[in-house]
């Protein structure tokens, strides 16, 4: 059965949304919506001895952009998130093991697009520390012409989907029906039982980016991710 999973790229998500890509067979990222501000587009959070932080990627307030047109004019914020990032991480028992990775991707690069960034962090991150081998896609090659429910509907018919894999917040639009009268059979993820890992900084966050996890838990991470724990 050919599961897929169709979401926004997030900037640094949190480990749902690699439990998902680690779920399914292909991946599509759908970059091509609307942009919303105050939302995980160009945000995250990460833990601090005072409490969760935000790292927000300067992008500008307007949304009558998609997500995919959203660039990205002053690279400074680029040292800044990764000085706050070291700050905060450098205590961690794998920083250091990890360090030369995410380096790269704040001091190598220079990053002009929100949505190239994201996907580049998501895939590189899924692949080369996860060892994920979900195949990855862009909804921007189908050239979608339908909205909401319908749009989701349309991108699982082109790539032959045989079931969709889809996050609770969907559950307020998705229509089921729409699905299963194509013969596509709907899962939504489930969030709920992660196991507790050994976070810096009291009391523990489940909801904060990826890179908490892999800082405090390195080689170890997958075994407090729920996608590895059920395949095991």
């Amino acid at each position: 059965m050919k599961r897929v999973a169709i979401l926004q790229s997030n900037y640094i998500p949190w480990k749902g949304y690699f439990d998902i890509i680690n779920s399914v067979d292909l991946f599509i990222f759908h970059d091509d919506l609307q942009y919303t501000t105050g939302d995980w587009r160009n945000r995250n959070l990460i833990k601090s001895e005072n409490g969760v932080k935000w790292l927000t990627v300067p992008c500008g307030s307007s949304t009558s952009r998609l997500i995919c047109e959203v660039e990205l004019h002053d690279s400074s914020w680029q040292k800044k998130h990764w000085n706050k990032i070291e700050a905060y991480y450098r205590k961690s028992n794998y920083f250091n093991y990890y360090k030369s990775f995410f380096e790269d991707i704040y001091l190598g690069k220079r990053w002009k697009n929100l949505s190239d960034m994201n996907q580049y962090i998501i895939k590189s991150i899924s692949k080369e520390i996860f060892g994920i081998e979900t195949v990855f896609d862009d909804s921007r090659k189908y050239n979608l012409k339908k909205k909401k429910s319908l749009r989701v509907l349309e991108l699982l018919k082109k790539v032959d989907a045989e079931l969709y894999l889809s996050g609770p917040s969907a559950k307020k639009y998705l229509k089921e029906d729409l699905l299963t009268n194509e013969g596509i059979a709907l899962e939504w993820m489930n969030y709920e039982g992660y196991p507790v890992y050994k976070q810096l900084y009291p009391p523990f966050e489940h909801n904060v980016s990826i890179i908490d996890l892999i800082f405090n838990e390195g080689v170890e991470a997958t075994k407090y991710m729920k996608s590895f724990i059920e395949k095991v």
